[in-house]
């Protein structure tokens, strides 16, 4: 097998266009009785700048620390999330559209290890939120509750 090797840190991202305003489709990112509906299961709290949250996937048994570095009304939410020796940065980016959409952008970065890891990572990454950006089009658009989230990785 030829050695492959990264020539840049990589990142990960997801989009989708959302056909709700751009301050409701970050809202739905921002206050947790929303975002239960389609994302993690619990939250210690709302999004807001400098909050330190726990969010929970009881599915999964799984939790994560988050950091909210900012929320920008309408228009970004950026927080760090994972071990805090080495977390990774996320960026959602709401960009308006014609007729009331929002174009949704998830950047994440900071990705640790070898190029192996960090390529499963960003694979996972980038499953995790087209999943997630999936789920909230459904709520958003349609007022539907996939539970798309809780089936992306069958336990």
């Amino acid at each position: 097998m030829q050695k492959l090797e990264l020539t840049q840190a990589p990142a990960a991202s997801a989009s989708m266009i959302i056909r709700k305003p751009p301050e409701e489709v970050l809202e739905a990112f921002a206050d947790p009785s929303v975002t239960t509906r389609f994302w993690y299961s619990r939250s210690s709290g709302r999004m807001v700048p400098g909050a330190e949250l726990r969010w929970e996937w009881e599915t999964y048994g799984a939790s994560v620390q988050v950091r909210v570095e900012a929320v920008e009304e309408g228009r970004l939410i950026r927080f760090q999330w994972g071990n805090y020796e080495q977390p990774t940065l996320v960026e959602l980016k709401f960009t308006p559209q014609a007729s009331n959409a929002t174009f949704v952008e998830v950047t994440e970065t900071g990705f640790q290890g070898s190029g192996d890891d960090a390529v499963r990572w960003v694979n996972d990454t980038v499953g995790g939120f087209t999943t997630v950006l999936c789920a909230l089009k459904a709520l958003l658009e349609h007022g539907i509750e996939l539970g798309a989230v809780a089936d992306h990785h069958p336990v």
